[in-house]
């Protein structure tokens, strides 16, 4: 008869013990990642676009986006900390932050890699600007947007975990505690949540790119 270690990699009674806290770990792991991606997403596309009509805004808007990603993400959230306080504000503001370059630069790509053709028969058609963007550009964009999204959200997942620093970082806390008490059970299934977390939301959001741009699979323009 085999007896289970008393430290064990993996541990079925652990999770069923701790499931209160290992749920609420996980939901709160998987709205900041919903929500710092949305929040970046609304702030990247319209950045995106005036960009793509002012190419010498470009440079500045990459630029800045830039500089916040190449910020360490303790540093980041030291330099927060003091205005935003110590929890949930402060993980947030940090994770929409370093999503916003991901996006950015992918929309600009998007938008710039229109085929020239398809932009001259729009405005032979008569399309103006606004109609050109909205009918023309971004749906033509979307294969490069979707790839974006994914990256963002994948990062975004990882780098919840390091919210903890701050007193919020979903699975990190889990993570954080076991490391702290040497207990593998709790660092090994805090780490398996994560990377389900990352691999389902990366199928989940090319199953939508792909239901959203159909055009791109036969290889026509939309």
């Amino acid at each position: 008869m085999t007896t289970e270690p008393a430290n064990p990699w993996l541990s079925w009674s652990y999770v069923q013990d701790n499931w209160a806290d290992i749920s609420e770990a996980l939901g709160q792991h998987i709205t900041l990642t919903v929500q710092a991606v949305l929040i970046a997403l609304c702030l990247a596309l319209p950045l995106a676009v005036l960009a793509h009509g002012r190419p010498r805004v470009a440079g500045t808007v990459l630029g800045i986006a830039g500089i916040l990603y190449t910020i360490p993400s303790l540093a980041l959230f030291a330099v927060l900390a003091p205005f935003t306080g110590i929890g949930r504000t402060t993980v947030l503001i940090g994770l929409v932050a370093y999503a916003l370059l991901v996006l950015v630069r992918n929309i600009l790509v998007g938008l710039e890699g229109v085929d020239p053709e398809v932009r001259d028969a729009a405005r032979g058609l008569g399309y103006g600007r606004a109609r050109m963007l909205l009918r023309v550009e971004l749906p033509n964009a979307l294969p490069s947007v979707i790839v974006g999204i994914r990256l963002a959200t994948v990062t975004t997942v990882a780098l919840v975990t390091i919210g903890v620093v701050v007193g919020y970082g979903g699975l990190g806390q889990l993570m954080y505690r076991g490391f702290n008490s040497s207990y593998r059970a709790e660092i090994v299934t805090a780490t398996l949540l994560t990377l389900a977390i990352a691999l389902a939301a990366d199928l989940l959001v090319m199953l939508l790119g792909r239901l959203a741009t159909p055009w791109a699979r036969t290889g026509r323009a939309a």
